[in-house]
């Protein structure tokens, strides 16, 4: 879903019906799964003016995460 304009977030994405957030990060292209993240939440992120200030103190640490390696290898080949 949305680029966003961040100097550490490249896009974030949600899930609403399974209250997933999936943020990718701009250097490095890996993508993490949040989960049980609200859907309020997300909007909320999305209307942030820091992204990076909004993932540090309202994402990080706060929800159980995966990293999603399957997109960022699909990004590299293509």
């Amino acid at each position: 879903m949305p680029s966003v304009d961040s100097s550490a977030i490249l896009r974030v994405d949600d899930e609403a019906d399974a209250r997933e957030l999936a943020v990718t990060f701009r250097d490095s292209g890996r993508r993490y799964i949040y989960f049980d993240f609200p859907p309020d939440g997300y909007v909320a992120f999305l209307a942030a003016d820091l992204k990076g200030g909004f993932f540090n103190t309202r994402v990080k640490n706060r929800y159980a995460f995966r990293r999603d390696d399957r997109a960022r290898n699909a990004s590299m080949a293509s």
